[in-house]
């Protein structure tokens, strides 16, 4: 995709958005189906079904997805859909890759020490880009990349999260 073709394709949405904000709140969902035998859950895709179970470092075998990983899968995935996106907008060519990488400390997941967090410690993102861009646009495709990934955001942001529970 060009930028042309982009910006045709985005614009109708911009003038939407701009005209009728409330149009632009979207709520994305995730639904888990929690295995009966085992201890894992089955999450839909929008391609396949995919199974999360217990990592190595908690008791699990390996066979089933981790949902740390598939948290950094998500942060790879959306910076790069982004970086295109941006890269696509400046008109800058751009290939490489995107990778992620977080520090954890199961002794927290499983609850052996109580000053040891749950969840990630620090998480390192970076990407190796083959580009003819000169530094200052490199700058400016980083800046807006990290501006613009809902992912990376949300992990930066922080946002409120409720937890709640029904029973049959």
């Amino acid at each position: 995709m060009d930028t042309a073709a982009l910006k045709a394709m985005q614009a109708p949405l911009k003038a939407q958005y701009t005209e009728d904000p409330g149009t632009a709140l979207v709520t994305l969902k995730a639904e888990g189906e929690l295995d009966g035998s085992g201890i894992a859950c089955k999450v839909r895709t929008a391609t396949a079904l995919s199974e999360a179970g217990l990592h190595p470092a908690t008791g699990g075998d390996g066979t089933q997805l981790c949902s740390g990983d598939m948290l950094l899968e998500a942060l790879v995935a959306c910076a790069g859909v982004t970086l295109r996106a941006v890269a696509t907008a400046l008109d800058l060519q751009v290939s490489g890759t995107v990778h992620a990488e977080g520090d954890l400390d199961f002794r927290g997941t499983l609850g052996v020490a109580k000053d040891a967090p749950v969840g990630f410690r620090d998480i390192r993102l970076s990407f190796a880009l083959d580009t003819t861009a000169d530094a200052d646009q490199i700058a400016t495709l980083m800046k807006l990349t990290e501006r613009y990934c809902v992912v990376l955001q949300t992990i930066v942001s922080s946002p409120n999260t409720d937890v709640t529970v029904t029973t049959a």
